[in-house]
């Protein structure tokens, strides 16, 4: 069964180009549920088990085990989903004549609303940075001014190219999940920091950095001049939010999430609000109706003084 789950979990990253995260989570998910059926059928006194052999009643009883151990609905939910992607693949591909997990509903659990990010604590974000007048900082400041003004991914700020700005129209161009392109506007606030950036720091940064291909040179890079990795996003914000005294919950995420729902809040419909973040479904982009705040509010990154 492992070796149908890696064909299945190719099928996902290469045909449907789902990021890798999400494969890694069904590859634990599928990976999981094979281990507990192989334990089942060693425990009957056998020395493994058929794909024919499982059936509705032996899901369901899986779910059952893992309500036993404690699982969340929304944990058992995800592997619900995860199974049901998996066979439905494998009755497509005649491997199995039905689908087992037919009829087999998930949990009901209630989604977390996101969290947002204060104001107040996005300037003295930004303003921490920009009191220091190192490369880093400068880079730093940037970015973050980049991520809070976009909504955007921190998956996708890295990935974004220096040719990706286009300080004529205002944009930037950012590849999403799915290998999907939008083209997203910057104020004039974020294209004066990203040429701030670009003249004074990057080229600090990238002093001993080999020249990258043609029109594939990093925006956004690290102390060696290489591409910054998303986890090396996290950590230093994580080290600026700590250097600044601001609460240790602050995350990239959280700025993309007060990014929407300040949009809300100023009248942007919810299918443009939906283009600007990148979501598939518009269903994803209706929660930040219910964080909305008045569009009288301040957005959360002003434009300096």
């Amino acid at each position: 069964m492992n070796e149908r789950i890696e064909t299945f979990l190719a099928y996902l990253q290469g045909e449907r180009s789902l990021s890798p995260n999400t494969v890694s989570a069904y590859r634990n998910d599928l990976l999981q549920f094979a281990d507990n059926m192989r334990t089942e059928a060693e425990r009957l006194g056998g020395t493994g088990f058929a794909l024919a052999t499982i059936d509705r009643d032996r899901i369901a009883g899986y779910f059952l085990h893992l309500r036993d151990r404690g699982y969340s609905s929304a944990s058992i939910a995800r592997k619900t989903a995860a199974l049901r992607s998996f066979f439905q693949y494998l009755q497509r591909k005649g491997e199995v004549t039905r689908d087992p997990t037919e009829g087999i509903g998930s949990p009901e659990f209630k989604k977390p609303l996101p969290r947002t990010v204060e104001d107040d604590h996005v300037r003295a974000l930004l303003a921490f940075c920009e009191s220091r007048d190192a490369p880093e900082w400068v880079r730093d400041h940037a970015m973050l001014r980049l991520l809070s003004s976009t909504g955007m991914r921190v998956g996708e700020l890295v990935m974004v190219d220096v040719d990706d700005v286009d300080f004529q129209s205002g944009r930037v161009r950012v590849v999403g999940r799915g290998n999907r392109e939008r083209s997203l506007p910057l104020d004039a606030a974020t294209l004066a920091s990203i040429k701030d950036y670009l003249d004074r720091a990057r080229p600090f940064l990238t002093r001993n950095a080999q020249d990258p291909e043609p029109g594939k040179a990093p925006l956004v890079v690290n102390q060696r001049g290489q591409r910054l990795t998303r986890q090396g996003f996290w950590l230093i914000m994580k080290g600026l939010v700590r250097d600044a005294g601001l609460p240790a919950v602050m995350t990239p995420h959280m700025l993309r999430h007060s990014f929407a729902t300040h949009q809300i809040g100023e009248g942007t419909g919810l299918e443009e609000l939906r283009q600007l973040l990148g979501h598939a479904s518009i269903a994803t982009t209706q929660i930040y109706t219910q964080l909305a705040v008045p569009a009288s509010e301040p957005v959360a990154v002003p434009s300096p003084a």
